[in-house]
């Protein structure tokens, strides 16, 4: 395992930082699996205009989730959530980062 491997295990670990969801692909079991939350707001462009709106992001490990697809769901803390849009992978393809929508 590389030295970022590591760091990524030992951040998902931190009961500070991760937590615990229950993911389910389309037509799969759940498993449980861990998530780091980041729920930023999103500034949009729009002709002169700006956007804002709430956004619900987690990222999961590739370890554990290889191939997340949207309409995949994820349960955090009993609130479920589908994946939108494309997952996109960080550049050492260790983690997934999803865009979440309400159930």
């Amino acid at each position: 395992m590389s030295a970022f491997g590591a760091a990524v295990d030992l951040l998902f670990a931190d009961p500070n930082i991760g937590r615990e969801a229950i993911y389910t692909s389309d037509g799969g079991a759940p498993m449980l699996v861990r998530v780091v939350s980041r729920q930023a707001d999103a500034i949009t462009d729009f002709g002169d205009a700006q956007l804002w709106s709430e956004t619900t992001r987690v990222d999961l490990r590739v370890a554990e989730i290889t191939a997340p697809h949207p309409g995949d769901r994820i349960e955090i803390d009993g609130e479920a959530f589908l994946i939108q849009g494309e997952p996109i992978r960080d550049r050492e393809r260790l983690v997934w980062t999803v865009d979440l929508r309400p159930a």
